[in-house]
């Protein structure tokens, strides 16, 4: 019974298959159609139907100097960054300043109750009191060496005496004023202030906690930065290293502040390269004018060499920017066209473009990309 049953579901899907297969499809059958192939290998070019409405004009050329374009991040010039150390240690019972505030040379960061302020206080009060009686021993030797009264050895030995007291007391008057501490109204409460004028760029402590240089704590309690001249330092390749010298111009253009371009030179060549990526650093000092850079930002560097190059030059309506990246279009036969990636240069008078790479001189491109892109759109 098992093999006539099989028998007949094997008859019936023969007679089933030979029926499709002289069967065209249709809708109505409700079966789903057969999926389309469409050769999608090169999306970048696409037809129009009058591709006449676009005139094709050809890439000008233009020699300029060699360009190396690298990217670098912003630093501040250690030169320029100055520790904010309190010399008198002890607990910190004010802050008046904090990360990233813009301070001014003289200003208030901090209060300091020290201990050691009272020690030098009380050598400062010692030493007066020596010198004084110091000076009256000279005094009174000097009155009886005139009558006769004693040797020139002790008026020598008293004469002695006043000026180490003298040296004493100037020591302890220098010991208070380098605590910050004003000797004619003492007090165990130091003053910290700004060395610099600048921006805080560290902050190593918080209220109550040690200052100075002898309790367990950090001895630098702010750093200042003076960020009106700024590093900028640069990764460049091995095989680039040629074109950049010492007192080389770089041009500086930042994402942020695009119409506001910076200029600085090159001021130092890594000596040593990454053994990983093959670069060296190269550091660009740059003049920080308003303030445009920020530590940390991402800055573009154009570092112009001694050589000249011949590269294409294009209207600007002929780019087309899309994806923070910059393209052409250019006849590929018929009515197609075919979107090629350029990389753009400076902008050139007559609302030109300059190309460095991508397209070569004499190269046909579409002259008005916005135009194409519209009627693309509209198919």
């Amino acid at each position: 019974m098992n093999r006539l049953h099989l028998q007949a579901v094997c008859c019936f899907a023969a007679c089933m298959l030979t029926a499709g297969c002289g069967k065209k499809f249709n809708p109505a059958d409700g079966a789903p159609p057969s999926p389309q192939v469409i050769d999608q290998s090169n999306a970048a070019r696409v037809s129009v139907d009058h591709p006449e409405q676009f005139p094709l004009v050809a890439a000008q050329s233009i020699s300029a100097p060699e360009k190396l374009n690298v990217t670098g991040t912003v630093n501040p010039d250690i030169s320029r960054e100055i520790p904010v150390i309190s010399l008198a240690s002890g607990r910190i019972v004010d802050i008046r300043a904090r990360l990233d505030d813009n301070v001014k040379k003289g200003d208030l960061l901090l209060k300091v109750q020290s201990p050691d302020v009272t020690n030098a206080f009380d050598t400062y009060l010692k030493a007066v009191n020596d010198e004084h009686l110091a000076n009256l021993a000279l005094v009174r030797a000097k009155d009886l060496f005139e009558h006769g009264a004693i040797p020139q050895a002790q008026l020598e030995q008293a004469q002695d005496t006043e000026d180490d007291a003298k040296a004493d007391l100037t020591a302890a008057e220098q010991w208070l004023s380098a605590l910050g501490v004003d000797k004619n109204h003492p007090s165990d409460i130091v003053n910290v202030y700004a060395p610099i004028s600048g921006v805080i760029v560290q902050q190593n402590v918080t209220n109550a906690a040690a200052a100075g240089v002898t309790y367990s704590g950090s001895s630098t309690a702010f750093v200042i930065a003076d960020l009106t001249h700024v590093w900028i330092l640069c990764n460049v390749y091995e095989n680039d290293l040629p074109k950049v010298h010492l007192g080389q111009t770089a041009q500086i253009r930042l994402n942020a502040y695009p119409d506001k371009p910076l200029t600085g030179t090159i001021s130092d060549i890594g000596p040593v390269l990454d053994p990983t990526m093959r670069t060296a650093t190269v550091r660009i000092e740059v003049p920080n004018s308003g303030n445009l850079l920020r530590l940390g930002m991402f800055v573009t560097a154009t570092l112009t060499g001694k050589t000249s190059q011949t590269h294409a030059v294009v209207p600007a309506a002929a780019i087309l920017h899309l994806h923070d990246r910059d393209w052409v279009f250019v006849p590929a036969g018929g009515n197609r066209f075919q979107r090629i990636e350029v990389t753009s240069g400076d902008m050139l008078s007559g609302n030109r473009q300059e190309i460095l790479s991508g397209i070569l001189p004499g190269q046909d491109v579409v002259g008005d990309v916005l135009a194409l892109e519209e009627t693309l759109e509209a198919q």
